[in-house]
């Protein structure tokens, strides 16, 4: 069993990496040029893409999954087998019991939701104003239009299936096995 860590981290002090466990992968994998502030935790056999940031006390149960260019806040807790996906935003003193989906914004206290898509993220990384509103209206047919998501998944690959932004999401969510944070009610300003 082993930690595998890719070149350009910083890793602040009282930082914590266990590596992977014979029973699980065998191996934790921290990706390139990823920030773990002070007193995070990474556990057994988590996999962590590049261009991530861990603030203050961002906790990672064994067996998570954390994609590309993510922001954990400070203080959040995210349970076992969890996925966040590419561009997904969690904010501070949230705990994850479900999966988040690439592109989206979640928070809130003991079990977080989805609070839209990450827009501010996106721009940052060369979104254009073309491609967030495909995801936008993708988001929208999958979580705020009453639909089963099965039922939504299809609806949304028929009807944005040439964008691999969207192929990217539906993807994610086909292959789902802790289900996924539950979406607000409302969207949270930028």
């Amino acid at each position: 069993t082993k930690v595998c860590i890719g070149d350009h981290n910083i890793v602040r002090e009282n930082v914590t990496i266990n590596r992977g466990t014979a029973f699980g992968s065998g191996i934790t994998r921290i990706g390139h040029h990823n920030f773990l502030m002070a007193y995070t935790h990474v556990a057994h056999d988590c996999e962590l893409g590049n261009h991530i940031v861990m603030a203050n006390a961002a906790n990672l149960a064994g067996h998570v999954s954390v994609g590309n260019s993510v922001v954990i806040g400070g203080l959040v807790g995210v349970h076992q087998y969890v996925r966040i996906g590419e561009y997904a935003m969690v904010g501070g003193c949230s705990a994850l019991g479900r999966d988040v989906p690439p592109f989206v914004r979640a928070a809130g206290g003991y079990r977080a939701q989805m609070f839209g898509l990450n827009t501010i993220a996106l721009r940052r990384h060369g979104f254009s104003g073309a491609r967030m509103n495909t995801l936008k209206a993708a988001f929208e047919l999958l979580f705020r239009h009453g639909h089963r998501l099965q039922e939504a998944i299809k609806l949304a690959r028929n009807e944005y299936g040439d964008s691999t932004d969207v192929l990217t999401l539906l993807t994610f969510l086909e292959s789902t096995s802790r289900g996924i944070c539950q979406v607000s009610s409302r969207e949270l300003d930028d």
